[in-house]
């Protein structure tokens, strides 16, 4: 969800697989747009994205809203915070979750495997959030850009000839409140990648990188 590293520094976690653990689980449809859970609802079940993407976002006391995450398929989301969800949760894309309860968390109920896969995960998202604190406090907004669009490409893009294209889900704002930044100031970074030739744009969500190693680089700061 944290997707502030390279996909090889942190690698994409597994699906939740199995005949007998996906009987007791529960596939849960999310139309784009509509929520999953709202921060402060009691944690029933945790889920893992199947297909599609999620947003998580909080609203700070200022008014201003922060987006925590992006959930990816093979993301888990939902964790307890002292019981109870700690941001929202909706559907950018039309979305399908597995569904877990929360009960294989807390004391594995019945499946060891799937508690130590849970906690793993959670464990995971700790360490995430850690580098994506370091990455919003040590990152000028050029390099947060390109390590955003960096790692998402690796990760889930698709290969166009000898380039890598993704669509994007998520709008200019929503990226903007992930790294800390203003929609104007992520528009200015992705229209620069854009007239140095490391990336094109076909229409204002696919993006198409074509030197994915400079754009690499520039996402460490390197000259």
């Amino acid at each position: 969800m944290y997707i502030t590293l390279s996909a090889e520094e942190r690698p994409m976690p597994a699906v939740l697989g199995g005949d007998e653990r996906a009987r007791k689980s529960l596939t849960t449809r999310l139309p784009q747009g509509k929520y999953l859970y709202r921060e402060g609802d009691v944690v029933e079940r945790i889920y893992q994205v199947m297909t599609g993407v999620v947003r998580l976002t909080r609203m700070l006391e200022n008014g201003r809203r922060q987006v925590i995450a992006f959930g990816y398929p093979g993301d888990i989301i939902g964790f307890p915070a002292n019981g109870c969800h700690h941001a929202d949760c909706d559907a950018l894309v039309d979305t399908t979750l597995r569904a877990y309860r929360r009960a294989a968390l807390d004391h594995g109920d019945g499946d060891p495997e799937l508690h130590t896969a849970l906690l793993q995960a959670a464990l995971g998202e700790i360490s995430a959030m850690q580098d994506h604190v370091m990455m919003l406090g040590l990152k000028s907004a050029a390099e947060k850009v390109a390590s955003f669009l960096d790692v998402l490409t690796r990760r889930y893009g698709e290969d166009l000839g000898a380039y890598r294209q993704i669509e994007l889900p998520m709008s200019r704002s929503d990226i903007a409140d992930f790294l800390g930044l203003t929609t104007e100031t992520v528009s200015r970074a992705v229209t620069a990648l854009r007239k140095a030739g490391v990336i094109s744009l076909d229409g204002a969500q696919m993006i198409i990188v074509l030197k994915p190693d400079t754009l690499a680089e520039l996402s460490q700061g390197e000259d």
